[in-house]
């Protein structure tokens, strides 16, 4: 009986984003935003939306009456924040939309970029005994191996520099998802209390890289409610439990 309720929502995907103006700083409000399967939504004052979409869908975001080029689901590389910036200056009368420009994220490509930056840590291996084939067919041990099994420092400080720098970049993609903006709009706090919840409850990189959507949003909810009561219980005292 419950089978087809479970899969109907695994089929179900949601899209999270903000629409700017042409500077790309200016949240632009009142903005349609529409799938091709039916769902519709609005953005709010932040410029924020969150609309449900299947992975066949396609997205259009209609401004003032002009409509933009659709956006296929399956091509948008991050669901949390797909976010678009329209060519339009939202403190004028201008109101023609000749084209959009995806401000795609830089995670992935920054990652990238590092690691051809720092190729040789990230593929430094510990050296071993290998056979090498000169000009003239001849079989011998590779030298630069058997010299470098004997630079101790050398390869000390390779392999301690590449734990260094996959530990940012895990810390980088922790800091991708986890972002304050996200945690904001889930949590509603702010300010001081806002800053002490992403310390208390960052999650692990395993975590953050293995929980789909729902699962990842649902630990962020539950937390703050944790996180609420705890702040009502330092107000109230009769709250603590004795």
């Amino acid at each position: 009986m419950y089978v087809c309720p479970v899969f109907s929502l695994k089929a179900q995907l949601t899209v999270n984003g903000t629409v700017f103006d042409l500077s790309k700083r200016n949240y632009v409000e009142n903005v349609k935003v529409e799938s091709t399967g039916g769902k519709k939504t609005i953005t709010d004052s932040l410029g924020h939306y969150r609309i449900a979409v299947s992975e066949k869908d396609s997205l259009t975001f209609i401004y003032q009456d002009k409509p933009t080029q659709k956006f296929a689901v399956k091509d948008i590389t991050d669901f949390n924040q797909f976010d678009i910036s329209l060519l339009v200056h939202v403190k004028s009368k201008y109101s023609t939309l000749k084209e959009v420009v995806v401000m795609a994220k830089s995670y992935r490509q920054d990652s990238m970029e590092n690691r051809q930056n720092y190729a040789e840590y990230y593929n430094f291996h510990k050296p071993t005994i290998k056979t090498s084939i000169s000009p003239d067919g001849a079989v011998g041990a590779d030298l630069d191996e058997i010299i470098n099994m004997f630079r101790f420092r050398r390869n000390k400080h390779l392999k301690a520099f590449r734990a260094r720098l996959e530990q940012q970049e895990q810390d980088k993609f922790v800091d991708y998802r986890f972002n304050k903006t996200f945690v904001k709009r889930i949590t509603r706090l702010e300010g001081a209390e806002l800053d002490t919840f992403m310390i208390r409850y960052r999650p692990s990189y395993e975590f953050a890289s293995l929980a789909d959507e729902v699962t990842f949003n649902k630990y962020i909810l539950n937390a703050s409610y944790g996180f609420k009561l705890d702040l009502l219980k330092q107000e109230d005292p009769k709250l603590r439990v004795r």
